[in-house]
């Protein structure tokens, strides 16, 4: 195991500094800090955990979740994660304040600042991908303020980690599904969220590589854009099917399935329609056990919510780096007969 000592040499530092460093003990020129940390990680150091317990009740550590708005059922089970790791560190003396933000970039953005004005030392964040929340995450960094993503991801900024789903690879998944499913010429309109959002794009990105290099017969006929919100999705996946009689086929890349659905089965579309979702919700599980959706691809949310407070309180208190900085939950198809 490396030593502080074997860190030292090799950055060309004194012990004192790599202490410094790893401990968050006082300011050291940036260049240094970030050559530490390399060497640290690469060496793969592990600190004496003998003090967590008592250096965590010493710093009453508190970190900072801001997520997507409380309108978004899947959220509600990443805050199910939350909140049980949450009553673990509760024992540590570290808490958790958690922010549900519904209303776009600049309420995102609104709700970061005002975590960092009540003196959190860590962030959890589901990020728009915007220059503007990649700008606030390296002004964190800046300040030592860890930050992990969680559900979706922002590469561009200098955050510690991510925990979630590997998108593209989910978006092929549901291409490969979708050819297995069905038949014939098969004519599909798109239903997501935001561009704003990368895993809405990345799904979308994912399903057109697999079945433009693979499946020539699953043909994408339009994609709209309902903003997570069911009724949006209930009046553009109606004007969609009206004005494209010719799909067939629906896949969903975020919220909003329960008023697409809903639209479907308004027009009597539900017996010629293959409907593809992502995530186990009640409303979509409604919908997959009444024989409207066929199949569902869930991603972990439990682990979303819980895994970066994990990574986020062992740095803040030990200076343990993570393990990886990718950290990719499983790819779990759901259908009618495994609806537990």
């Amino acid at each position: 195991m490396a030593t502080i000592r074997e860190i030292a040499e090799l950055a060309g530092v004194s012990r004192g500094t790599v202490d410094r460093v790893l401990n968050k003990r006082g300011a050291v020129n940036p260049q240094t800090e970030e050559r530490i940390w390399e060497i640290a990680k690469a060496l793969q150091y592990k600190p004496n955990k003998a003090g967590i317990f008592l250096a965590a009740q010493k710093k009453k550590l508190v970190l900072g979740v801001v997520l997507f708005g409380s309108g978004n059922p899947f959220f509600d089970l990443v805050e199910m994660g939350i909140m049980k790791k949450t009553k673990e560190l509760a024992e540590y003396n570290c808490s958790v304040v958690v922010k549900r933000v519904a209303d776009g970039i600049e309420a995102q953005l609104q709700a970061i600042r005002e975590l960092l004005d009540e003196g959190i030392h860590g962030l959890a964040l589901s990020p728009y991908n915007d220059e503007r929340i990649a700008r606030v995450i390296n002004e964190c960094h800046q300040q030592n303020i860890p930050v992990v993503t969680l559900n979706t991801d922002i590469p561009s900024a200098r955050r510690m980690a991510y925990v979630g789903s590997n998108y593209f690879h989910s978006g092929e998944t549901a291409g490969g599904l979708m050819h297995l499913i069905t038949h014939g010429e098969v004519n599909i309109g798109i239903v997501t969220g935001s561009p704003n959002v990368l895993c809405h794009t990345e799904r979308i990105a994912g399903f057109t590589a697999c079945i433009t290099a693979h499946y020539p017969q699953l043909k994408i006929i339009q994609t709209i854009e309902n903003n997570d919100d069911d009724i949006i999705s209930y009046d553009l996946t109606t004007r969609l099917l009206t004005e494209h009689p010719e799909i067939n086929a629906l896949f969903f890349t975020a919220g909003g399935v329960y008023g697409g659905c809903r639209a479907v089965t308004t027009l009597g579309r539900e017996a010629d329609m293959t409907i593809l979702t992502f995530d186990d919700i009640p409303t979509t599980r409604e919908y997959i056990l009444n024989n409207i959706i066929s199949a569902t691809i869930c991603q972990q949310p439990v682990i979303q919510g819980s895994k970066p407070l994990d990574i986020l309180f062992a740095y803040l208190t030990t200076g343990e780096l993570p393990h990886k900085e990718i950290n990719y939950t499983q790819v779990d198809i759901r259908i009618k007969e495994n609806m537990y």
